[in-house]
């Protein structure tokens, strides 16, 4: 059982929940990783490897995160002047659980509010063999080159089935890459969110947009042996993928080695990447039956590739299309699913059972120190793109979309937020307002008064923080330490709970 709240962490107040520091040094996730990432980097050492520079950065990052030991902000009310200590955040793409819902509120924000008009719109997913995961990990301009094959393909059958070429009719695109599996395994996937739809311009100049129907089973399965083809022959013009009589393979010496290298091999192919075990596979525990009904429809298949089009939300369902988009830019790694074994391994829970019935994959510590440096991406990766009338560069982006920014936009920011137009308003969230937004909590607003909170201080100093910290600590013991100023904290509910 958990001990109450004090003084740096405990919050009060009615209405909205409170908003408690989540005390990151608590969590099991962070346990692990303080405990098996030293002994990991010795590990490596000792057979002469060690971790790329982005990736230690990403492991001591995560260790300072939400801790007030590293620095924080102090937040006063204007009205009754109670304080919270604000801790800084690491802001890492790779694991970090609370950096990771931040940018997933943020993003999913943006594209309802900013990019995607009141249109339809259907998520197009595709995933590719193995060799091509490890590929796109490696070299991320390669996987540049095979999205815009994949973004012209489906955008091509789109223009085609509402009865235009390419030439007469626009389509649009965002596409959020994900790379990670359920199993926390590196799986390098493309989720597209498309128009469902096209749009032509109009003899005058305006722009009117087309309803295309659903992929059918057929369809998918079409578009799939292109794209198949088209990417394996781009590869082969760039000298990454060799043919024989029987087989294809990629060339070896195109693609990237070292430690994390090997981490990344065993990642996707589920194996173990450290230890007695090396190479074997990863431990599942398959604790329902196995299901034998039929699970392609709707589904094409082709060499490994995978393209799905099942998910879509309607032009008036844009609560569904932002729960849409926090899922697909949720974090990598879920604390809930996590737990140890009896004998210290880490038990991870799949989101939904393989059809063998397994439910969970088992780690010992090391190895899964292992998966997660695997998840890192490299540093200046963009892993948001937009396409077609979504591009920066398109000239009917600033036409279609809520936000008017592109060409010819007359986008800006007004000095008085009261004479912004509600788009204006909406992209000018804060964090503070986002988080509100999505789960319910005010952190903008003092929970003992109702007056607002602004910042005073940013400590960074160790020694002021250490003396600031003693000084709170020191308050603890005293009878009235329930006047100790809380702090800012993360939510305790779920990460993905959907609202509205």
């Amino acid at each position: 059982m958990e001990p109450l709240p004090t003084g740096r962490e405990a919050s009060s107040g009615g209405g909205a929940p409170p908003y408690v520091r989540h005390r990151p040094e608590r969590s099991l996730l962070y346990q692990i990783v303080e405990e098996y990432y030293p002994a990991f980097k010795a590990h490596l050492a000792a057979r002469g490897d060690a971790l790329p520079d982005y990736v230690e950065q990403e492991f001591e990052g995560y260790l300072r995160c939400g801790r007030l030991e590293h620095g924080f902000l102090r937040v006063r009310c204007g009205t009754c002047h109670a304080e919270h200590l604000v801790a800084f955040s690491c802001k890492r793409r790779g694991f970090c659980p609370s950096c990771g819902a931040r940018r997933m509120v943020e993003s999913a924000a943006l594209l309802v509010d900013e990019v995607f008009p009141e249109q339809p719109v259907r998520q197009w997913v595709l995933s590719v063999p193995f060799p091509l995961r490890f590929l796109f990990a490696s070299r991320p301009d390669v996987m540049g080159g095979v999205l815009g094959i994949v973004y012209r393909c489906i955008a091509t059958h789109l223009c085609r089935k509402a009865g235009f070429s390419r030439q007469t009719a626009q389509a649009g695109a965002v596409t959020l890459i994900q790379r990670f599996g359920s199993a926390l395994n590196l799986n390098v996937h493309f989720h597209m969110l498309f128009l469902d739809g096209v749009y032509v311009e109009r003899p005058e100049g305006s722009l009117r947009f087309c309803w295309v129907r659903a992929p059918t089973s057929a369809e998918l399965a079409g578009l799939t042996q292109t794209l198949a083809g088209r990417i394996g022959r781009f590869l082969e013009r760039q000298g990454l993928l060799e043919r024989d009589a029987e087989n294809s393979y990629l060339v070896d010496d195109e693609l990237e080695l070292g430690a994390i290298a090997q981490l990344q091999s065993s990642s996707i192919t589920y194996r173990i990447a450290v230890g007695p075990q090396r190479g074997r596979k990863v431990f599942t525990l398959q604790t329902l039956p196995g299901s034998d009904e039929p699970f392609d429809d709707g589904v094409g298949k082709v060499a490994g590739f995978s393209l799905h089009a099942g998910v879509a939300a309607r032009a008036d369902q844009r609560q569904k299309l932002e729960r849409l988009c926090r899922y697909i830019s949720r974090p990598a790694i879920s604390e809930a699913r996590l737990s140890l074994t009896p004998n210290g391994n880490v038990r991870y829970e799949l989101k939904t059972p393989y059809r063998d019935g397994t439910t969970h994959v088992i780690f010992e510590p090391l190895d899964f120190i292992a998966h997660l440096a695997a998840l890192v991406p490299k540093p200046r990766v963009n892993l948001t793109r937009f396409h077609g009338v979504f591009a920066p560069n398109s000239r009917y982006r600033a036409r279609v979309t809520p936000g008017k920014r592109g060409k010819g936009g007359s986008h800006t920011t007004m000095a008085d937020p009261e004479e912004r137009t509600p788009a204006e308003r909406r992209a000018a969230m804060t964090w503070a307002q986002r988080l509100k937004r999505v789960f319910g909590i005010d952190i903008e607003t003092c929970p003992a008064c109702g007056g607002a909170m602004r910042i005073i201080a940013c400590i960074e100093d160790p020694d002021v923080i250490e003396k600031i910290l003693a000084h709170l600590d020191a308050k603890v013991a005293e009878p009235d330490a329930s006047r100790r100023p809380p702090c800012r904290a993360p939510p305790q509910r779920g990460l993905f709970d959907e609202t509205g």
